[in-house]
């Protein structure tokens, strides 16, 4: 699974590390009413690597915990999904609004091998100071540059170079204009 290979998502460890994580999903989504500090704990319990200042707003939802891995001043907001079967980075400083749905998750495009149950999983890379629009699908094995923006309900199927700004489904990246100088 963390080689990207198809595997079967079943089996006495991948159910271990499934009820571990459901356990601390219940403990992390039980309030509101801790402290960021306190969800930082929590964060850093669970979480492959988590920075300085990351917080997310519960409720969260991810498959393993232990892919994830956060830079400094990360911000997920309210109802965030990572599928994590493979390693998902989010860079320093990026702000992820409602409902985003960042999914490493894969399957198999050959019916048969789908009948047996296989899948698989491709990484992602979000960098830093990135801005992602409430209700945005991240997809499988996408890279997205520093600086970059996407814009809510946008369908991110490809990767996203450095400072561009990506809308649309599928989005579609564009290089923001040039700032005028004052």
């Amino acid at each position: 699974m963390l080689a990207g290979e198809l595997y079967i998502a079943e089996g006495p460890e991948l159910a271990a590390d499934d009820q571990r994580n459901s356990e601390w999903l219940d403990r992390y989504n039980a309030t509101q009413t801790r402290t960021r500090a306190e969800a930082h704990v929590l964060l850093r319990e669970n979480l492959g690597s988590v920075g300085d200042g990351a917080y997310i707003r519960p409720p969260f939802h991810c498959d393993y915990g232990y892919n994830v891995h956060l830079g400094d001043g990360v911000f997920l907001n309210f109802n965030c999904v990572i599928l994590d079967v493979v390693k998902v980075t989010i860079g320093d400083g990026t702000q992820i609004g409602p409902g985003v749905q960042i999914l490493a998750a894969d399957h198999p495009r050959d019916p048969a091998q789908r009948r047996e149950g296989l899948e698989f999983g491709r990484p992602i890379v979000i960098g830093r100071n990135v801005w992602i629009g409430g209700g945005a699908l991240i997809m499988p094995g996408v890279t997205i540059g520093d600086d970059v923006i996407i814009g809510a309900g946008s369908v991110v199927t490809r990767d996203i170079p450095d400072g561009a700004t990506a809308v649309g489904n599928p989005a579609r990246a564009r290089n923001p204009a040039p700032t005028p100088e004052r």
